[in-house]
């Protein structure tokens, strides 16, 4: 993965601003979904909705659609990796930890990305600079979760170790996408995944938690409306056009910039206050994704203002 950044435009500025706010909103949203409905139908209703969503939008544009069943199990697969599993696993532990905690967690992601990276890629090595990024953000992670918790097994260690196993996933998806899907537009590659988690998800949802409801509150309505139109289908465009145009590792500061949404929302919708320990951890996770992405110690290389 390459730490070569460009200068971000005035739009991709906008860009990465809205998409920390669609993604720092889902968790809240979820969380109020929850009230309502199990985790596995809420992550049933996000991906099933957010894959109708993209192939509107895949037909609109009328982008090829391949034939090959390889790319369909591929997509299958990612849709497992990237959405699946770390859903199923956050959605979960957010019925036992803060929603801005979750947050904070999910910005490891990043942290297991890198290690996954070196482990299967042979031009992703650790550099000193990655070790020492990599070293901050477990120490931030470690902090934030609080060390003398993991000595007691309870729902609210479990629950945070399902969020960080959420982000192993998202590690491991990161590195499918670039072995199988490196070739497939980015939009049909989202549809796809989608559609293959959808397929799991929705009979999962149905035969564990019983038939799906459409019988629920407004409330519910407008929370998984939310994380599925617009947290999941519409952030995956802008993640993409911002991704093209001000490259990864600008990208990447969405990572560091959607917990702080989220433990607002979370504490003027929810009430949540979080322990000191979190805010701490998440310093320090912060400084390391920094590191990693060459924030400090380089020059970002000039390479013009972002287009369309």
């Amino acid at each position: 993965m390459s730490t070569v950044q460009k200068t971000i435009s005035p739009r991709a500025w906008a860009e990465l601003a809205l998409l920390s706010f669609l993604w720092g909103g889902s968790f809240l949203s979820v969380r109020i979904a929850l009230n309502e409905i199990g985790f596995l139908t809420s992550v049933a209703h996000r991906v099933g909705w957010a894959a109708l969503i993209l192939w509107g939008y895949v037909l609109i544009r009328r982008i090829a659609i391949p034939k090959d069943p390889k790319v369909w199990l591929a997509c299958f697969v990612m849709g497992m990796l990237a959405n699946a599993i770390p859903f199923c696993l956050m959605a979960w532990g957010q019925l036992h930890i803060e929603t801005g905690l979750t947050s904070i967690l999910n910005a490891a992601t990043a942290i297991f990305g890198v290690l996954a990276a070196a482990i299967f890629f042979a031009d992703e090595r650790l550099t000193p600079r990655r070790l020492i990024g990599v070293s901050l953000g477990f120490l931030g992670v470690a902090t934030a979760i609080g060390l003398s918790s993991l000595l007691q097994l309870d729902l609210r260690s479990l629950g945070q170790l399902a969020v960080i196993g959420g982000t192993i996933s998202y590690a491991l998806a990161g590195v499918w996408a670039r072995k199988m899907l490196s070739d497939l537009k980015p939009q049909l590659a989202a549809a796809g995944m989608l559609t293959g988690s959808s397929l799991v998800m929705i009979p999962a949802a149905w035969m564990i938690e019983g038939p799906i409801r459409f019988d629920l509150a407004p409330a519910t309505w407008i929370a998984i409306a939310y994380y599925a139109i617009f947290a999941t289908a519409v952030a995956y465009l802008v993640y993409y056009h911002v991704l093209k145009t001000a490259g990864a590792g600008n990208v990447a500061l969405c990572t560091l910039t959607i917990a702080p949404v989220a433990i607002v929302l979370g504490a003027i919708v929810l009430g949540e206050a979080l322990r000191w320990q979190a805010y701490a951890g998440f310093v320090i996770l912060s400084l390391g994704l920094l590191i990693l992405n060459g924030w400090f110690g380089r020059k970002p290389v000039q390479h013009g203002a972002g287009g369309a």
